[in-house]
């Protein structure tokens, strides 16, 4: 006979319940969610690196291949000027992520700060951000975007041209830089009311909760309880919200773009490319269907990653 232990096995302890660890336990059983995570990583990859992998330069012109089907010399065809279109989807996805990028990390910062501000603190500061909130979603999107480049381009081009006549600084003479610049601050500022309207819910439902009383009797000041306690609790659904603002952006630059107040040639965006492609599309239809279909494919795959987002941080959607 085997004799028995005069002491009990000590059996493996459960790992601790986490949060963020049964999320990606959910998000993982979601199909949709991990294509739609496996197609952002692929469109990550190829904004940071694709322009270094490329065949051909995105400038790069050739009049004797021009108009040319999609072949292996081009996978996705060339344009009227004989430019590779593959290299230009490519170089494209890195502008779609850099605007869509900053501009939502820019939104997002103000929409948190005002909506903790609005959320916490109460009136007057809730009336006067609510009442700012309410003004900018009453302007539509697309007048107040335009409205912006059409005041603010030519007066920042003027001053450029200035600068490189009296400095002969190369630098002044990229105004895509003007674009850019234009373009992240008039999507921004269409784009963080949502933002501070969800952080503002979330803020009033969490400032009532016992350990932000605890606190408050420890003699915390309000900063430090919005900063420790209120921010980090609301991050949730601004998670799910900031995965499909990445997608909205990325559709609203390219359709800026495709209507002449975003992103400029010969910098290749998706909407500029639609919008050349557009015109010809009856006798050489890749020029559409390349940046169409990689534009489309991109906002599904954020559509299905915040979706699975929702699902994952909400405990009460799982199945």
């Amino acid at each position: 006979m085997s004799a028995i232990p005069l002491y009990p096995v000590a059996q493996q302890e459960e790992a601790p319940v986490s949060l963020w660890r049964d999320a990606w336990y959910r998000l993982k059983r979601n199909k949709l969610a991990v294509f739609g995570l496996a197609v952002v990583l692929i469109l990550a990859f190829a904004a940071i690196f694709g322009p270094y992998l490329t065949p051909y330069d995105y400038l790069s012109q050739d009049l004797q291949a021009r108009n040319a089907v999609p072949s292996l010399t081009h996978l996705f065809g060339t344009d009227d000027l004989g430019r590779d279109v593959f290299s230009r989807v490519v170089y494209g996805t890195r502008t779609a992520f850099l605007v869509a990028l900053i501009v939502t990390v820019i939104a997002v910062f103000i929409g948190t700060l005002l909506g903790a501000i609005a959320g916490f603190f109460g009136n007057p500061f809730d009336r006067v951000i609510m009442w700012l909130t309410d003004m900018t979603m009453s302007v539509p999107n697309l007048l107040l975007v335009v409205v912006i480049n059409a005041s603010l381009k030519s007066p920042i081009t003027k001053w450029m041209e200035a600068q490189y006549l009296a400095t002969l600084n190369p630098f002044y003479r990229q105004t895509i830089w003007v674009d850019f610049m234009l373009v992240f601050g008039s999507m921004a500022l269409i784009s963080w009311p949502p933002y501070a309207r969800l952080v503002r819910a979330q803020v009033l439902s969490i400032r009532s909760r016992p350990y932000i009383t605890a606190a408050q009797a420890l003699g915390l000041s309000n900063w430090i309880i919005m900063k420790r306690y209120v921010i980090p609790n609301a991050l949730g659904p601004l998670i799910v919200s900031v995965s499909a603002g990445l997608g909205t952006a990325m559709v609203l630059e390219s359709a800026f773009s495709f209507l002449g107040v975003g992103v400029n040639p010969p910098t290749p965006s998706w909407g500029n490319m639609i919008s050349d492609g557009l015109r010809v599309w009856q006798h050489y239809p890749h020029l559409l269907a390349a940046p169409a279909a990689v534009l489309g494919l991109a906002s599904v795959a954020f559509s299905f990653l915040g979706d699975g987002l929702n699902d994952a941080l909400n405990p009460r959607g799982s199945k």
